[in-house]
């Protein structure tokens, strides 16, 4: 099914490309960047698919159970520029830009030495043959480390300087997911491609994992009054497990509910909170003002001032 869909998907950019984009950079004489826009289109047209399918899912609930009806929404409409921007844009320019030419020079080593690093499959070997299994234990090893990385966010000061722009949000929604710094966006998809490569993720099957990944995380933020039960909420994070995590009272290094998929890592590692019927006010007492109440420009300015801070030590 996975090769069916990737399949598809290869079909429906390659016909894009030649009936619409090819011509357009023909007519203006820029075939020499014919690559370079390919790969910019492939980018945008994943992520105009992430958002669509987020929505599909996740606005009827928002619709169905909201925990809080605002008069304004402003600041949500603040989070949907982000989401356009880091799903059709920006994102992709920054890992085009200052991933590209250094996975190029890496992968050149790698052939020119002769050297093969160990993947997943080299130590468990009876994943070649199992590629729906195999695309699970990739699924697990990421979100461990997608644990980890959310609890650094909160550990160190200039990272949470950055962080508390996606925590300082008080109507949060399942747009809030992509309420990021750009610098935030830029380390989380070097953390996270890092992983994928270390591990050896198939080409094919990373579009699926991000899929599943964007999701849950988009689910986890909406405005639904929703949990899995008790059982349910210890084996997939719900938005009542991660509101939680969003909370007045849960900022910073105290914070609890890490979890991105799957809440087992709080569960081990001691954070995390399984109450149930307990929906909290959202936000960040001690976010600036900007993170709360500015538009996409001037928080991005103010987290470029509030890390700078932090990292010579004059951050509260």
């Amino acid at each position: 099914m996975i090769e069916t869909l990737a399949d598809a998907y290869t079909l429906f950019t390659g016909w894009l490309f030649e009936a619409w984009l090819q011509p357009a950079l023909y007519a203006l004489g820029l075939m020499d960047w014919a690559d370079e826009a390919f790969e910019w289109m492939d980018f945008v047209i994943f992520g105009a698919i992430q958002v669509l399918v987020v929505m599909a899912v996740c606005l009827p609930l928002e619709r169905w159970r909201p925990v809080e009806r605002w008069e304004s929404r402003r600041r949500v409409w603040t989070d949907v520029t982000y989401t356009l921007l880091v799903r059709l844009g920006i994102l992709p320019m920054l890992g085009f830009v200052l991933f590209f030419a250094a996975s190029a020079r890496i992968e050149g080593w790698i052939a020119d030495s002769g050297f093969v690093p160990p993947t997943l499959e080299t130590f468990l070997p009876f994943l070649r043959e199992a590629p729906l299994l195999a695309l699970l234990f990739y699924i697990v090893v990421l979100d461990f480390a997608e644990y980890w990385r959310h609890r650094f966010q909160h550990m160190f000061g200039w990272w949470w300087a950055l962080h508390s722009i996606h925590h300082a949000q008080t109507q949060m929604t399942f747009w809030t997911d992509d309420r990021n710094h750009v610098l935030d966006d830029a380390i989380a998809a070097a953390w996270f491609g890092i992983i994928a490569v270390l591990i050896g993720v198939p080409p094919g099957q990373f579009p699926v994992i991000l899929m599943v990944l964007r999701l849950a995380e988009s689910l986890s933020h909406a405005n639904v009054r929703l949990d899995f039960g008790w059982l349910g909420e210890r084996l997939v994070v719900s938005p009542r497990f991660h509101r939680l995590h969003h909370g007045l009272l849960s900022a910073g290094g105290t914070g609890k509910n890490y979890g991105v998929l799957l809440p087992v890592w709080d569960w081990i590692f001691g954070t995390a909170d399984f109450r149930r019927d307990h929906y909290p006010r959202t936000g960040d007492p001690s976010a600036p003002r900007a993170y709360v109440e500015g538009g996409w420009l001037r928080q991005q300015a103010a987290g470029l001032r509030e890390v700078w801070r932090a990292l010579r030590g004059r951050r509260a």
